[in-house]
């Protein structure tokens, strides 16, 4: 009895995540038209192809959102990603952005989307001016949320201006409700790495031998393969390449240089 109660309460508490993210759905919808940008699109994964479904299981894509060109189903096409101009400019940068002119552009001047805009003629699959919101979530997900208009006119810098912090806050609520309730999303235990092991794997991570970090840190060698073997364990990881990227998605591996 214990156990189906359980899995009612499971049940039950995963028929509310979908509702609840029904209604930032609705939000999300409503804000568009609100602002002028009607058409929307979103990712809780541009990693993947999966699109973010109701609570009926259907794709918002072909229930509430609506796009610039309604014969693009871009949530059915693999490649998609690897095409998006707004994709790419997602993974160069995790502020918000607006489309305008045929370029991206955001509150300050980023080297990323500078590269980007000289890369080439931008192709906005009909859009003719955007706010893109990158949600960059913890796990090294990256999700997002594009409000659209095919009106190539629109004044978007100036509601970019007056609406972003609304936009963002509202996107990464959205996109995280939306990715943890996927079927794909695991729950995991916080990890809680020591600081030797986290100089380890900095280092590490810098392409440094176990040899060449025993010298910097002044430990022993097998000192240093003792911290490594205990992070991947934590990590649940069975290689030092998989304890890098692990460790990196989780906040531990930064750019910066490891402390001795």
């Amino acid at each position: 009895m214990t156990g189906q109660a359980s899995g009612t309460d499971r049940s039950q508490a995963a028929h509310e995540a979908a509702l609840a993210i029904d209604a930032l759905a609705a939000r999300v919808n409503a804000k568009g038209a609100e602002i002028g940008l009607p058409c929307i699109a979103v990712s809780a994964d541009i990693g993947s192809p999966a699109p973010v479904r109701d609570s009926t299981g259907r794709p918002f894509a072909e229930t509430l959102f609506k796009w610039v060109d309604p014969d693009l189903r871009y949530w059915e096409d693999r490649g998609f990603a690897l095409r998006s101009f707004f994709i790419h400019a997602v993974r160069l940068c995790s502020e918000p952005i607006y489309y305008a002119q045929g370029r991206l552009q955001t509150w300050r001047t980023t080297n990323a989307l500078d590269v980007l805009n000289e890369a080439g003629p931008a192709d906005g699959f009909g859009v003719g001016a955007a706010i893109i919101v990158p949600a960059y979530l913890a796990g090294g997900v990256i999700g997002a949320v594009v409000w659209a208009t095919a009106n190539s006119s629109f004044d978007v810098a100036s509601v970019f201006d007056a609406h972003v912090d609304e936009l963002h806050a509202l996107a990464l609520r959205f996109v995280a409700a939306a990715h943890e309730h996927s079927a794909h999303a695991q729950a995991v235990s916080p990890v809680q790495l020591t600081r030797r092991e986290i100089q380890c794997l900095k280092w590490a991570a810098a392409g440094k031998t176990d040899s060449e970090i025993s010298a910097i840190m002044s430990i022993s060698v097998p000192t240093v393969r003792f911290h490594m073997t205990n992070a991947a364990r934590k990590l649940d990881v069975v290689s030092r390449t998989q304890a890098i990227y692990r460790a990196a998605t989780l906040g531990y591996v930064g750019t910066g240089p490891a402390q001795h």
